[in-house]
């Protein structure tokens, strides 16, 4: 019965070492795992948000890239057409002092031309009167007029 009664006490020790166990120990493993799959909880969902949150920065940052080359490509596109604008003014520029400048030469090439005109008027008439004082001087011989007014008529065309 030794054996009996030590099983016996085997089996009281048991039942207060799982009683005191169920009330003082386990509590606190219990509290100890789940604060533990709380802290674990919140990590994973702390680890979602920030990789949500980094999705969400990603495209932002896209976003935001997308914006500043779009601004890039307005200013790029408005300097081309300040160029462009610039470039036409002076071209206008250019071509109205192109006309300006061909409005004088022509201007000067008139001018020339008529002090010219003016010029040959002033030597015909003094060859005409050089012309008529050599007929009268001479006699009035009807081949030496021929001979003179053949000479003058040559004159005037070399001077035309």
């Amino acid at each position: 019965m030794d054996l009996n009664l030590t099983l016996f006490g085997q089996i009281i020790t048991f039942a207060l070492f799982v009683w005191f166990t169920k009330h003082f120990v386990w509590p606190l493993i219990i509290k100890a795992l789940n604060d533990r799959e709380a802290k674990i909880a919140d990590g994973l969902a702390a680890a979602e948000r920030g990789h949500h949150e980094l999705g969400l920065s990603q495209d932002r940052a896209t976003e935001l890239l997308r914006e500043a080359k779009t601004k890039a490509m307005d200013v790029v596109d408005q300097a081309h057409k300040q160029a462009t604008h610039i470039l036409e003014e002076a071209r206008l520029e250019a071509r109205g002092l192109c006309e300006r400048m061909l409005k004088v030469a022509e201007e000067d090439i008139v001018q020339a031309k008529n002090a010219a005109k003016i010029s040959l008027q002033q030597d015909l008439g003094h060859m005409v009167v050089r012309g008529a004082e050599s007929i009268l001087k001479q006699t009035m011989d009807a081949k030496v007029n021929d001979r003179m007014i053949a000479d003058m008529i040559a004159e005037v065309s070399f001077s035309e």
